[in-house]
């Protein structure tokens, strides 16, 4: 069921039916491409090297490398992401690309995630504030470093710094200062960030975003089926956004992941309509894909509700595969893209 992106904003959370599931598309999974902040930053990152077949570009804000959590064996898993990953004191105990790559070529030589060779064709966005402690900009480097060293040309990667926060950016006047970093993490510093990332991702075929109200549809789908594994930590509901061009015609797909604290369990709507993606989408063809991560105060233990860049979503906590194409999120995610590429026709018949 679509429902028109207006009615839905002025409904609340609660009062909304079960959602239905989600419907296929007929969508272009060719030219497919992932981003993130914080620790959806960590889970785009992840998705573009596990799945690097499917995607064409990717973009990480405000978060490390691919397989940060692994950088020192000497460490676990969680402490290397609330460490290394996220403040270490020096560039000496921070990430390391060529840690990241080792593992990337190991995990693909063993087919654990896809050739490595289809890094070096995505083009790549990546941003870093100077007033972000949480992330530290010697974290967020790692990632250019990381396409260097996969071959990726320096035309691919756009790596954008200013004064943010901890934060997506935007430039709506209504929204955090942009040094800041506190809930929702959606910060004014003057300038659509979505809409700059995918428009690098995009190049020549990029359009201006709308400027006028949207006319497109926010679909509200359950989650849940796609979802295997008790340890996932991913809310029941998930989001798209479905311009009404794309309702009628194959439209590419773009995966947007929230960071910690920023669920719609949490914030409501404020990520998945509130950060610019959708007017970029409405100009360009293009379905936005919101997966939806929430807190979980038992097994796992994900009390902000972050994507899973440690390891806590694993069934087999001995051989964590959070990294790998088997982690229960990333498969997760996948299915959805696969949904949304099926014919319109097929899917109604489900």
């Amino acid at each position: 069921m679509l429902l028109p992106a207006m009615l839905l904003a002025a409904m609340p959370l609660a009062a909304q039916a079960a959602p239905p599931a989600l419907q296929g598309y007929g969508a272009d999974l060719s030219q497919t491409s992932v981003s993130g902040i914080s620790s959806g930053g960590f889970m785009a990152a992840q998705l573009a090297t596990a799945y690097s077949s499917r995607f064409r570009g990717v973009g990480v804000i405000a978060a490390g490398p691919y397989d940060c959590a692994s950088t020192y064996p000497s460490h676990s898993l969680l402490q290397n992401a609330m460490t290394t990953c996220m403040s270490p004191l020096g560039a000496s105990v921070g990430p390391k690309a060529d840690v990241s790559w080792n593992n990337a070529q190991r995990y693909a030589q063993a087919g654990k995630i896809d050739p490595v060779a289809d890094l070096a064709r995505q083009r790549v966005y990546i941003f870093s504030g100077s007033s972000d402690t949480t992330v530290k900009t010697i974290v967020v480097n790692q990632v250019e470093e990381y396409y260097h060293r996969a071959g990726a040309p320096a035309s691919a990667i756009q790596y954008r710094k200013n004064n943010a926060g901890h934060a997506i950016i935007t430039d709506r006047p209504q929204d955090v200062a942009c040094a800041a970093t506190h809930a929702p993490y959606i910060n004014n510093c003057g300038f659509s960030q979505s809409v700059e990332l995918l428009a690098h991702l995009y190049g020549e075929r990029s359009r201006p975003a709308s400027k006028a109200p949207l006319t497109g549809s926010i679909v509200r789908f359950d989650q849940r089926e796609f979802i295997n594994g008790s340890r996932s930590s991913m809310d029941d509901t998930a989001y798209a956004y479905v311009p009404r061009d794309c309702q009628k015609n194959a439209c590419v797909v773009h995966v947007a992941f929230h960071g910690c604290q920023q669920g719609a369990s949490q914030i409501g709507e404020r990520f998945y309509m509130g950060t610019g993606y959708n007017e970029y989408a409405e100009t360009n063809r293009m379905i936005i894909l919101y997966p939806q991560a929430r807190p979980s105060n038992g097994i796992p233990f994900n009390p902000k509700g972050c994507w899973d860049f440690w390891g806590y979503s694993s069934e087999d906590q001995r051989h964590p595969d959070f990294q790998m194409r088997s982690a229960p999120q990333m498969r997760a995610v996948m299915a959805m893209l696969n949904r949304l590429g099926q014919p319109r026709a097929a899917a109604a018949a489900r």
